[in-house]
């Protein structure tokens, strides 16, 4: 019952965002409130290797919220699925880290985030901090496109708001895990572990866990393989995020920033 109605307080939440940030009646202008969640809400970079082909009509959307496990069950591979508790928590600690510190205590969609980001995004006139969480991140990976539209934002919370109804906060982690893009042809953690360090997941040390959890943020970008030395300043950043967390000590990050990092190929 408590689930119930956090879901659809977390809907009633989601319009009065939406009107404040908006600037009262003016949301109800589906541009102007448009454009302030798409300030907030950060632009990943694009995957052009898998493209979403699934049906996006009313029907294949009314679909995706009735029988959400079948259609995640049809985009994430059971194979080499690595659930959370197989997983070294340095490895979930360092993902948490830096891409979404609220993770569980967040509903799908971080409030404070939304604010500070609209907040930041105004005061500087440009987009310069985002505000998507795990959650959202993961849909938009299995479901929606890169398109910028306020229908698209909406579809993506409330899916989000789905996905914190139906699944765990663990189970929603490995399923961005399994399914994320790694960068070099490598989606999920076990592929992306295999194929850079030649090692199963569970056995990854920090120095090797922070360069992965910082590759999903611009996988073409920061591969090891396509430039390692901006791969390492990653990895610095989520060494450092770490910290801030609360996750590890300075001395620790320090350590793990010097550490050698042997590649597969």
């Amino acid at each position: 019952m408590k689930k119930i109605l956090r879901f659809f307080m977390s809907l009633v939440i989601v319009f009065f965002i939406g009107f404040f940030l908006a600037g009262g009646r003016d949301a109800m202008n589906p541009s102007a409130f448009s454009r302030v969640i798409e300030s907030a809400v950060p632009t990943r970079e694009s995957v052009p290797e898998k493209t979403n082909t699934q049906p996006n009509n009313f029907a294949a959307r009314l679909k995706r919220f009735v029988f959400l496990p079948d259609a995640v069950n049809e985009k994430v591979p059971a194979k080499n699925f690595i659930p959370v508790s197989d997983m070294p928590p340095r490895l979930t600690e360092a993902v948490i880290a830096v891409e979404d510190t609220r993770f569980y205590s967040h509903p799908g969609f971080d409030i404070n985030g939304i604010f500070r980001a609209a907040l930041v995004n105004l005061q500087y006139g440009e987009v310069t901090e985002g505000a998507s969480t795990i959650t959202q991140q993961l849909v938009k990976n299995l479901f929606l496109s890169q398109e910028q539209t306020m229908g698209r934002k909406i579809e993506e919370v409330l899916l989000a708001l789905d996905f914190e109804f139906r699944y765990s906060k663990n189970e929603i982690l490995a399923l961005y895990l399994n399914s994320i893009y790694f960068g070099s042809g490598y989606y999920g953690i076990y592929n992306a572990s295999k194929g850079y360090f030649g090692k199963a997941p569970s056995e990854l040390t920090l120095p090797e866990a922070a360069m992965l959890a910082g590759l999903p943020n611009a996988p073409s970008l920061y591969s090891p393989y396509e430039d390692f030395i901006l791969a390492k300043k990653r990895q610095f950043i989520v060494l450092d995020a770490m910290v801030r967390a609360g996750y590890i000590d300075e001395r620790t990050a320090n350590s793990a920033k010097i550490e050698p990092l042997y590649l597969a190929h």
